[in-house]
């Protein structure tokens, strides 16, 4: 075999002695919109349905959420999976905690119609209360539908809770207490009021009174 010349040797060392260029890493999304899960564990999915639900936008959630409309649009489309830190930052929005976001089940809460034998019972006590949807978790409003049959109440004293509601009687007369104010409603007329002032409903009549309210948050 040949020796190599010696200026082919001193060329061939040079080489070898000459770092190889590497290619520049592709840049990373910003290490606080991006964790460790997996971005196929339907977050995604979940934080549509939830935005939708509130109405609002993904560049509304972003400024509420401090975070770009990008990275919203990317979490959504699955493409990236947030940080702890970032999800929370987002759930603040709404709010809600993360076992709640979890519990959400966006393929089970599509349905946009429902027949009447579809609606919930949700009363007692002579009261029937038929609820439109099933499951209510993370929605700002409960819409029912009341029937109370002839003196039927929904408590011996008033009570109260957090949020508001309204209603119309379609049927009957239901005496309505709220405060310190009682009166008697009939058929077109209506009631809205704040959820922590003392309330309750009773049927006065000899026939059975219907009303259709709406409840926010959900009771």
């Amino acid at each position: 075999m040949p020796l190599p010349s010696p200026a082919r040797s001193t060329r061939a060392a040079a080489a070898e002695s000459k770092p190889a260029k590497t290619a520049k890493p592709a840049k990373q999304p910003p290490a606080a919109d991006v964790g460790g899960g997996d971005a196929n564990s339907g977050v995604g999915a979940r934080l549509l349905f939830l935005r939708e639900m509130h109405g609002l936008s993904q560049r509304e959630l972003a400024r509420r959420a401090g975070l770009t409309h990008a990275t919203i649009g990317s979490i959504e489309r699955d493409a990236i999976s947030p940080s702890v830190g970032s999800l929370r930052k987002i759930l603040d929005s709404f709010p809600m905690t993360l076992s709640e976001f979890f519990a959400l089940e966006p393929e089970s809460e599509t349905q946009v119609f429902f027949s009447q034998r579809e609606l919930l019972e949700v009363g007692g006590g002579g009261i029937s209360l038929r609820q439109v949807g099933h499951n209510l978790k993370g929605r700002p409003l409960q819409v029912l539908l009341e029937r109370y049959a002839p003196g039927a109440e929904t408590a011996k004293t008033p009570y109260s809770h957090i949020g508001d509601e309204g209603g119309i009687v379609i049927q009957g007369q239901v005496e309505v207490t709220v405060g310190g104010a009682t009166r008697v409603l009939g058929p077109g007329d209506g009631y809205l009021f704040s959820s922590r002032l003392p309330h309750k409903f009773r049927n006065v009549s000899d026939q059975e009174a219907v009303v259709v309210s709406a409840n926010t948050p959900p009771v």
